[in-house]
């Protein structure tokens, strides 16, 4: 068999891998894209209602992820992803460093006490409800973003991931506020979530991502078909 024919051959499962993982990513970010609107408008109007500096942040938070995976979704629409991979990987972290600044700053208003949230049974039911919905979306992001060797949607999959935990902050802050009157307890939790956030976006920001790409499987594979006919 020529060697050319036999590379075409070999590649073809790979080449058909790398679109289905390309597929796959578009429709998680697609249904990420749905869930975190729907969970915006709900965290912002239950937050104004009751005047909780956490919902509100909570509900931002979801716009700032609308955004990131709205960046992921348009990179896999480009005939090329890998060559619009920097430029997303840019704004990701961007997005990172903004969640951490507003948290950061609702956080500490929180604790000089500028405003005293109310109980919100809507609040507590959402973000109980993002917390096992956000780690599923991640978890599947993030598997199909390091099998194409895609930093973005592992990027991508993390700023998820920072929604999870940003939902279990606020659920907690909302529950202890309600049940013990602890106003104190969300915004500190949420001063851990900043750090998360700043290290995430620096990660981001420098390109690094554990992958492990299809197409450098391929490429791999080309190299040594070629050596074992030299």
């Amino acid at each position: 068999m020529p060697a050319r024919l036999h590379l075409l051959m070999s590649s073809a499962p790979l080449d058909t891998r790398r679109s289905a993982l390309q597929r796959r990513v578009r429709l998680i970010v697609g249904v990420t894209i749905s869930y975190n609107l729907i969970e915006a408008l709900v965290a912002l109007s239950a937050g104004v209602a009751a005047s909780s500096v956490a919902l509100i942040g909570f509900g931002l938070d979801s716009t700032i992820e609308v955004l990131s995976a709205a960046a992921v979704a348009w990179q896999f629409t480009r005939r090329d992803p890998e060559r619009w991979e920097q430029g997303t990987l840019r704004f990701i972290a961007v997005s990172f460093f903004a969640l951490a600044a507003y948290v950061a700053t609702t956080s500490i208003l929180a604790l000089a006490e500028v405003t005293q949230a109310e109980h919100s049974t809507i609040g507590i039911s959402l973000t109980a409800l993002s917390l096992v919905v956000m780690p599923l979306l991640s978890l599947a992001e993030r598997r199909a973003g390091r099998e194409l060797g895609s930093a973005t949607a592992v990027a991508d999959s993390k700023q998820t991931l920072i929604c999870a935990y940003l939902s279990a902050t606020v659920l907690i802050g909302l529950v202890l506020n309600s049940l013990f009157g602890w106003s104190w307890a969300d915004p500190v939790a949420g001063l851990v979530i900043v750090g998360f956030a700043i290290h995430e976006g620096i990660e981001a920001w420098k390109g690094d991502a554990c992958a492990t790409s299809v197409a450098m499987i391929l490429e791999s594979d080309q190299d040594e078909h070629e050596q074992h006919h030299r």
